[in-house]
């Protein structure tokens, strides 16, 4: 018999120091293959940089990508601490379509119930987003803004076919910007949400392994 192929990698990329901690110090039990927690940088450059370098090298070349961090959301009525799972990123240079926005979701809403998950299109910015910006991203149908998601998945498609998700949490919404007093409670909550998604992250690599029907 020959021997089952090693099953492909997962690289979960996320931008800031303190999103690194938080997935470090998180519960990383149940992992379904190997995976590898990247610090890309802030902005879309570096986010391109970084994950076009850690798929240029051999043990990561064919991994799945996993998008990942704090988020503004667009929608009025978000909270710090609520999941934005993308169903696509999206920004000037095009739109790349995520896989199992479904399953991430019902697993993160398993993980973590009460807390409010969204789903649907997570655009890029260049800088962050404030004030009036908010409501002209929300009319072209995104949910959600970050600087590093869209560049990351871009770049991991363009580095070859695989997989790609993004999974945010919201630090700041319409009604919640952080330049606000009192917005310290709103990142602290987020920190511990972003803490606690491993597990889903690992249940959606753990179902691209298995064998198509």
């Amino acid at each position: 018999m020959r021997p089952e192929p090693a099953p492909a990698p997962l690289l979960i990329a996320c931008a800031l120091g303190i999103e690194h901690l938080a997935l470090r110090t998180g519960d990383s039990g149940g992992a379904g293959g190997p995976y590898t927690v990247v610090r890309t940088g802030m902005g879309p450059k570096a986010a391109e940089r970084s994950v076009s370098r850690h798929l240029g090298t051999g043990a990561l070349a064919g991994a799945a990508v996993l998008a990942t961090g704090f988020c503004a959301g667009l929608a009025p009525g978000m909270h710090p601490g609520d999941l934005v799972v993308a169903e696509e990123t999206r920004d000037p240079r095009g739109s790349v379509p995520c896989v199992g926005t479904e399953l991430l979701a019902k697993e993160l809403g398993r993980l973590l119930p009460g807390r409010t998950v969204h789903t649907g299109p997570l655009t890029g910015s260049g800088h962050v987003v404030r004030g009036h910006e908010r409501s002209g991203l929300f009319a072209t149908g995104a949910i959600a803004v970050d600087m590093e998601s869209a560049a990351t998945l871009l770049t991991a498609v363009r580095a070859g076919e695989r997989p790609v998700a993004a999974v945010r949490v919201v630090v700041d919404a319409p009604e919640h910007e952080l330049v606000r007093i009192g917005t310290v409670r709103g990142g602290i909550s987020a920190f511990r949400v972003l803490r606690s998604v491993l597990p889903a992250f690992f249940e959606w690599h753990r179902s691209l392994l298995l064998p198509r029907r």
